[in-house]
């Protein structure tokens, strides 16, 4: 019955990892909505006004034939242009439901399957191992290692290749100290990303100011005062410490010996910090999580077969030999006793070890009957018994009852 619950596939369970799978494109179709509405919001109410005023203008005389062909032409111009960014947007959009729809596909073979045991989980959970190196390798900017992957498993529509490219060539501009490209992306989500009461481009337009303040040329301190009225004293009452210390950074210029609260401004370690903060809040927007899901799923295995006795000094007498494979606990193998040191145990509601263990000599354990067995196939007398593992044979009088508290 332990071995049924065992090998019984929790379907819900499996997909928790899976969210972000649905998520995305989810997300990327409102942000497609709300940019194809915007669209036509803004350039239907310049259409009104514009047909509005040479239908005015054309009855009471005022404008004449030729003023009234130019601005229909200026109005089936606008309006074919108008067109051309709906058809982008259409074709957008079926892209993502086409992805959308390959991946409910994907996740609902889960759903035919009833056990770990059955043939077609071990390619469901080869692929999905696939689809989670591929997302490690987007987060980490091997942007072309994951694409050839997704290319050569054939899941390009599970697998967020553009998504991800957008935004390390961002990521990377900042690295490189640009942030034009990021508060372009700002101005893309702006309204996403006051709800959020996100600080990036408060930060971003502070460091265009950091960056014309340190050059110390006169033409460029100028543009630094009217760049700070303009862009950083909007955000006085949410930001006012920062915005005090921008305005005291005139005074300050960079390699005088100042205080560290201005000296800080001037570091070249602010670029990795904005790109961080960048990706943060890339994440939150399209919520991905904030991690590669690989790590969440090696934690995850990690934690479920993690032991106290895992790390306890009996476990280190062997170390420095690989027992990966060697039928021993995973955990204190070599390759994985150290990575597992810091994750938390798992919760387990029910023991499944046998309710018969006896302790052998050498220090193994194994269930009363399983040794009573062992020993008959062995053909050994009941007074021996051998263990199942190493081989030993040990008398049966030597063994000691385990009991777990």
């Amino acid at each position: 019955m332990a071995i049924y619950e065992q090998s019984t596939l929790k379907h819900n369970e499996h997909l928790l990892l899976d969210q972000p799978l649905l998520r995305l494109p989810h997300e990327l179709l409102r942000k497609n909505f709300r940019s194809a509405h915007f669209t036509i919001e803004k350039d239907t109410s310049t259409l009104k006004t514009l047909l509005k005023d040479s239908a005015t203008a054309a009855v009471s005389g005022r404008a004449s034939q030729q003023d009234v062909l130019r601005n229909i032409d200026t109005m089936i111009t606008r309006m074919r242009g108008v067109k051309r960014k709906l058809t982008t947007y259409a074709e957008e959009e079926a892209r993502l439901h086409h992805q959308t729809a390959a991946r409910i596909t994907h996740l609902d073979e889960l759903y035919s399957m009833r056990s770990v045991d059955d043939v077609k989980y071990e390619a469901w959970s080869r692929r999905r191992l696939d689809r989670l190196l591929a997302d490690y390798l987007l987060r980490r900017g091997f942007n072309q290692s994951a694409s050839e992957l997704a290319e050569e498993k054939d899941m390009q529509d599970l697998v967020d290749v553009d998504t991800f490219v957008n935004m390390s060539r961002i990521r990377e501009a900042l690295l490189g100290g640009s942030v034009a490209e990021a508060l372009a992306w700002c101005t893309d989500n702006k309204k996403e990303l006051r709800k959020m009461e996100s600080k990036l481009e408060f930060m971003l337009r502070l460091q265009q100011y950091i960056e014309l303040i340190r050059t110390q040329s006169e033409p460029k301190l100028l543009e630094a005062i009217t760049h700070a009225k303009k862009y950083l004293i909007p955000y006085w009452k949410t930001y006012p410490k920062e915005v005090s210390q921008a305005c005291g950074l005139l005074a300050f210029p960079p390699g005088g010996h100042s205080s560290s609260a201005y000296s800080d401004f001037y570091k070249p370690s602010r670029w990795s910090e904005l790109a961080d903060l960048f990706t943060t809040a890339h994440n939150s927007l399209l919520t991905l999580p904030s991690v590669p899901l690989l790590h969440v799923a090696l934690s995850s295995g990690l934690s479920a077969l993690k032991t106290p006795a895992c790390h306890s000094s009996a476990s280190h007498q062997g170390e420095g030999t690989s027992t990966l494979g060697h039928g021993v606990c995973p955990i204190c193998s070599t390759e994985l006793n150290e990575l597992a040191r810091n994750v938390p145990y798992a919760h387990h509601t029910k023991s499944h070890v046998e309710h018969d263990l006896m302790l052998l000599p050498n220090g193994r354990v194994y269930g009363s009957q399983r040794l009573q067995d062992q020993a008959k196939k062995a053909g050994l007398p009941p007074t021996l018994v051998k263990d199942i593992q190493t081989g030993e044979v040990f008398a049966a009088e030597g063994l000691k009852k385990v009991y777990i508290t």
